[in-house]
This record gives structure tokens, sequence and C-alpha cells, in this order.
């Protein structure tokens, strides 16, 4: 029998389950030395720290961090076009 109630609460649990690993990426770092340069980013993508031979390049910084924001907004346009938005997630 058809449960609407049931899907709500699945896509709340599917949504807090996303959040949980948004903020278990957030706390993550990566860092990278390479050529002079060094690279803080978190597992969300967003880049804390860029350095340039010793100097900061935080005009450097905030522009690839906008161009990976507006990558992942692509990315997540596209994947909602292939499966129908939440539709898909509920099998319709």
């Amino acid at each position: 029998m058809f449960n609407p109630f049931q899907q709500i609460s699945d896509i709340k649990k599917m949504r807090d389950q996303a959040m949980q690993i948004q903020r278990q990426l957030q706390a993550e770092e990566v860092s990278v030395d390479k050529n002079g340069v060094h690279v803080l980013i978190t597992g969300d993508q967003k880049i804390k720290t860029l350095l340039t031979n010793g100097k900061s390049d935080n005009d450097i910084k905030e522009a690839v961090n906008e161009a990976i924001k507006k990558s992942q907004e692509v990315a997540a346009k596209k994947l909602q076009s292939m499966s129908g938005g939440l539709s898909g997630l509920l099998g319709k």
C-alpha cells in the first residue's frame, strides 16, 4: 500500500545523512605543497589557504572557490535532470 508519510520520512533520513556527510567533509582538510605553492582545502572543496612562494594569494583563492562552486552547481543540475529530481529517488 502506498504510504506518502513513509516516503517523506525516507527523504528526511536521506537529507539528514547528506547533511551529516557534508559536515564531516567540511571538517576534513587536505594540504598540498608543490612547486612553491601551498594549498589547504577542505573535503567539501573549499580552499582555506593558498600561498605562492610564501605569499598569500587571496584573490586567486576566492576566484578558484567561486569556480569550484559554479562547477558543483552545474554538476548538481546535470544529476538532477538525469535522475528526474526527487521523483527518481522515489521510484516514480
